[in-house]
């Protein structure tokens, strides 16, 4: 069961949110506000922190601003009245990895928690299992076998190959513009067009036509996703 910390300084709130999380099989953890969170971080472990702004003692950017300069890749996701762009862009500026607004629909909040600790666990793992595929990254190698114990028998590709591969395997059915992908993958000095990416794409389609775990879709006018089909 994750364990996940709420840090929310309105009691109903809080409690309310310590309910649903509960209600979906998590293990909620409250806390008061930024001081009481750190407090419990020395004593319990936290897969995840769902992280209120506007507190006493200590706020969310505080809170945020310390867990990140000691190092912490805890997932955080916000949740906040706070709605202005100004605001998210410092949010992520300083390190949370996710950020709603209230009121907070319930399952959105539940579908978001679960991507964070999936991505989470792919980046301390340093590997992403899609049924049988399987895809390490220190080692450039994709396995289809359903043996995940290692990447030898694997297929190695080209670095960037497999970071575009990686990339969309990990956001599932979200759509990423060829832009966005030259930005993350490629140099943002590197002299190669959009192109480049359909180019890639294609080579990725050629040695993956058969894997019955993925297949990678074209969204016209947009870019590129990545479907289950498992």
């Amino acid at each position: 069961m994750f364990n996940i910390m709420v840090v929310e300084d309105d009691f109903h709130t809080r409690r309310l949110m310590c309910a649903v999380l509960e209600r979906y099989g998590y293990h909620p953890i409250p806390a008061l506000d930024g001081q009481d969170a750190l407090e419990q971080l020395d004593k319990k472990h936290v897969d995840l922190i769902i992280l209120d702004i506007m507190m006493p003692r200590m706020d969310g950017y505080e809170f945020t601003k310390i867990l990140r300069d000691g190092g912490s890749t805890l997932p955080i996701l916000m949740v906040t009245a706070k709605e202005a762009p100004s605001d998210k862009h410092k949010g992520f500026i300083i390190g949370t990895d996710d950020y709603m607004t209230k009121p907070v629909d319930e399952e959105e909040m539940i579908l978001r928690i679960a991507a964070l600790l999936r991505r989470s666990r792919i980046v301390s793992e340093r590997k992403l299992a899609v049924g049988s595929t399987v895809l390490y990254y220190d080692s450039l190698t994709v396995r289809t076998d359903g043996e995940s114990s290692g990447a030898a028998g694997g297929i190695e590709l080209p670095q960037k190959e497999f970071l575009l591969l990686f990339k969309l395997l990990s956001y599932p059915n979200k759509i990423f513009t060829r832009r966005k992908l030259m930005d993350e993958i490629w140099d943002m000095d590197s002299e190669s067009d959009e192109r480049t990416v359909d180019v890639h794409i294609s080579r990725l389609r050629d040695r993956f036509r058969d894997n019955p775990d993925f297949e990678i879709i074209t969204v016209r006018g947009l870019g590129y996703k990545a479907v289950y089909l498992a």
